[in-house]
């Protein structure tokens, strides 16, 4: 079961408008973008309890909002995530960030607001009990003041002592409470901190990560390096690099947010800070593979049936749960695949498959298909029981057989939202791209494991 969570931090609102370009201004060589829709969601510590929400965590967030209108919509969106919210009051306008897109392209960005006014009040006693009960807490700081209020950070500071706090600091923002459990600082920003230490090498990063580890008293910091992965240091001084499995194109707005909420979480799991690590790598890989901010869902997960059994074909069960993801205006997700022997780099991609939405529908190679695809001596585990082992995993919905070379007749029935791959491709060159694109889907390449394949687990054990 998942711990709950709170996390403390500046909020923002950020807005997105996508419109269409088809020629040029005639004042000056700019586009002129037409028909434009917007759509406002959470951003900075907003955005990482939202995320945090929709791993299916309990949240809290701790934050500041002024007296306006930008904060009502933005405390409404954070409350349509499913997130708690205590706030207090703050001097100055919310601060929005309004992103003007075609095509997927960002053409400008307009920053409204945010002038740090400092606070109008002091956290509330719920607030400091929220932090002072909370099995884990992330601070998302953004620079604009609410990590610096002193009783804020005092309460920080206890809890520090007795459960995991994590920390992404901003070059504005105050230092982390001693004892922090991991700071999170990117490649940016631990070079602007420790200017003294030249180069980017693998030695230069982690002494840097060594002085801010000892500067802020930090059991850990994780430096995050975008596609490269993150470089981790914490007490036994051997600096280790998890490395980022590779993403296809995708969008890495909100990726630390996402780095943040998932190391937050699986800490407050009682995870160790190695996997947490590895975990937010992944999936903040997955998160920007996806579409990153711009294309996260807000509403909540749907609840489904707790005993999930594995359906040889689509049959009413199925389509009940559909139904329902969908009437909550819920995201479905796909993949697909043979999972024979099932090993760590399958449950990381099925983790990371579930995350870009409300339900998961493995579609599964029946035993005629994965002969035709594997050879005569595959698969080495029946369709049923392997049905049954994918059906036991927490972050998968509903398992369909089906018994063709591809997917696409499954996927015509099933119509997903999302079509997940695991792997290298190219997701153009996708055959499933095509058809789910016809109903609106999109279809999107998963980070994996490296070393991790049913044919070398195969090897092994015939070897052994």
């Amino acid at each position: 079961m998942k711990r709950p969570l709170v996390v403390v931090g500046d909020s923002l609102l950020d807005r997105d408008l996508e419109g269409r370009v088809e020629r040029l201004c005639p004042e000056a060589p700019v586009p002129v973008v037409e028909e434009l829709v917007q759509r406002s969601r959470p951003g900075g510590a907003a955005l990482a309890a939202a995320l945090a929400a929709a791993d299916g965590r309990d949240v809290t967030l701790v934050t500041a909002l002024a007296p306006d209108a930008p904060a009502d919509e933005l405390r409404s969106l954070v409350e349509t995530a499913g997130v708690r919210l205590l706030a207090f009051g703050q001097r100055g306008a919310t601060a929005e960030k309004v992103r003007v897109r075609s095509g997927g392209r960002l053409l400008v960005r307009l920053d409204h607001g945010g002038r740090r006014g400092g606070l109008l009040e002091a956290p509330a006693s719920d607030v400091l009990d929220a932090i002072a009960s909370a099995s884990a807490v992330l601070v998302a700081d953004y620079g604009r003041g609410v990590t610096r209020e002193p009783a804020l950070r005092e309460a920080l500071a206890d809890r520090a002592r007795e459960a995991p706090v994590v920390w992404d600091p901003h070059p504005r923002g105050p230092d982390p409470v001693p004892g922090a459990a991991l700071v999170t600082p990117n490649r940016a920003e631990a070079a602007a901190l420790v200017a003294e230490i030249e180069g980017d090498s693998l030695r230069d990063l982690a002494a840097r990560a060594d002085a801010l580890r000892a500067r802020w008293r930090a059991d850990a910091v994780a430096i995050t390096l975008a596609s490269e992965g993150a470089l981790l240091l914490d007490d036994s001084g051997e600096p280790r690099l998890l490395s980022a499995p590779p993403v296809v194109g995708g969008d890495p707005c909100g990726a630390g947010d996402r780095f943040g909420a998932t190391a937050a979480g699986l800490l407050a799991d009682r995870a160790s800070l190695a996997d947490a690590v590895a975990g937010a790598v992944r999936l903040a890989s997955a998160f920007v593979a996806a579409g990153g901010a711009g294309a996260f869902s807000l509403e909540p997960r749907v609840d489904v049936d707790p005993g999930r059994v594995a359906r040889p074909q689509v049959g009413e069960p199925l389509e009940r749960l559909l139904s329902r993801v969908r009437a909550a205006r819920g995201r479905v997700v796909a993949t697909g695949g043979c999972f024979d022997l099932l090993h760590a780099g399958h449950v990381a991609t099925l983790e990371a498959a579930r995350a870009l939405g409300d339900c998961l529908v493995v579609c599964l190679n029946s035993d005629d298909s994965v002969r035709r695809l594997k050879g005569p001596d595959r698969p080495l585990v029946p369709a049923e029981d392997r049905a049954a082992v994918l059906a036991a995993l927490g972050c998968v919905d509903a398992v369909v057989v089906f018994d063709e070379d591809t997917p696409e007749a499954v996927l015509e029935e099933l119509r997903p939202d999302v079509w997940a791959k695991g792997g290298d491709y190219d997701v153009s060159e996708l055959p499933e791209t095509r058809v789910v694109e016809r109903w609106g889907g999109r279809a999107v390449v998963l980070p994996f494991l490296e070393g991790r394949s049913t044919t070398r687990l195969a090897t092994g054990a015939a070897r052994a």
